[in-house]
């Protein structure tokens, strides 16, 4: 570990800008977003959100930032130039809690799970306009999205499972079996795999893009959550909550190779690779 960065109250989601080096952090508990410089490791920017700040999605290429805020039931959007809150959109309306957030940057789209409702919201970037509600499993949690075939994979908190979105159709076309309370889901483009931690069964399912399949289980700590992916390197991060440290998997092998020591609690992770 090579820094510690000090945030805000309970910080619960991780968004990396790769090309602007920024990082992004919804800070449950005080209801903003951290923007912190990736060269010198120093929040510049602190930005008022939502209640319940929580999940974070980059459009890499509108520089807009995207944080569910899980209280408020609204989704605000950051400028990335000047860290301002310029919109907040009601995903479903109601209490939706909304708990994840995935962007598409080909196709300008967002995508918001909400816990409440079962359902994932789809977003013109463009509008800030809702375009549909996608039912999928019970308690939809996280967002990983792969541009390149334009698929959304969400997973499903207490449905033990994930949905695999086609981003043409707007509709499910498969629902993927995994471990025990899935949380985040990561992503690597060049190898077309889907990673997801389990949080009860302290594994890390690997879903095969091109078959929906899972085709490994990886042990790693005790209660992992967070996953983030290095495609330039094929590692793969997941953060183990009860342990306080992170599982790096070599991903030609599906092994872990190493176990980082960490801060407390470690929930969510963001790689720029």
């Amino acid at each position: 570990m090579t820094a510690a960065v000090p945030v805000g109250v309970n910080p619960a989601g991780v968004g990396v800008h790769p090309i602007t080096n920024r990082i992004y952090v919804g800070n449950l508990t005080s209801g903003d977003v951290s923007v912190i410089d990736g060269i010198t490791n120093t929040v510049i920017a602190t930005d008022p959100t939502g209640d319940g700040a929580s999940s974070i999605g980059v459009n890499t290429a509108t520089n807009a930032i995207y944080v569910a805020n899980f209280n408020d039931s609204t989704v605000s959007v950051i400028d990335g130039l000047t860290n301002t809150v310029i919109a907040t959109i009601i995903p479903v309306g109601g209490l939706s809690l909304p708990t994840g957030v995935g962007v598409n940057s080909i196709t300008n789209r967002i995508y918001v799970a909400n816990f409440n409702f079962d359902v994932v919201t789809v977003i013109n970037g463009a509008t800030n306009a809702v375009i549909t509600q996608i039912p999928v499993g019970v308690n939809p949690f996280r967002i990983g999205i792969n541009p390149l075939t334009n698929q959304i994979y969400v997973s499903n908190f207490s449905g033990n499972s994930v949905s695999v979105i086609d981003g043409v159709t707007n509709t499910v076309i498969a629902t993927v079996p995994v471990g025990t309370t899935p949380g985040e889901v990561g992503i690597n483009t060049s190898t077309n795999a889907i990673y997801v931690p389990n949080r009860d069964t302290d594994n890390v399912s690997v879903i095969g893009g091109l078959t929906n399949v899972v085709i490994a289980t990886i042990p790693v700590g005790n209660n992992p959550n967070g996953v983030g992916t290095n495609l330039l390197t094929n590692r793969i991060y997941a953060t183990n909550q009860d342990d306080n440290s992170v599982s790096v998997i070599n991903g030609v092998t599906n092994t872990v190779i190493a176990t980082i020591p960490v801060g407390a609690r470690p929930f969510s992770i963001g790689v720029n690779p």
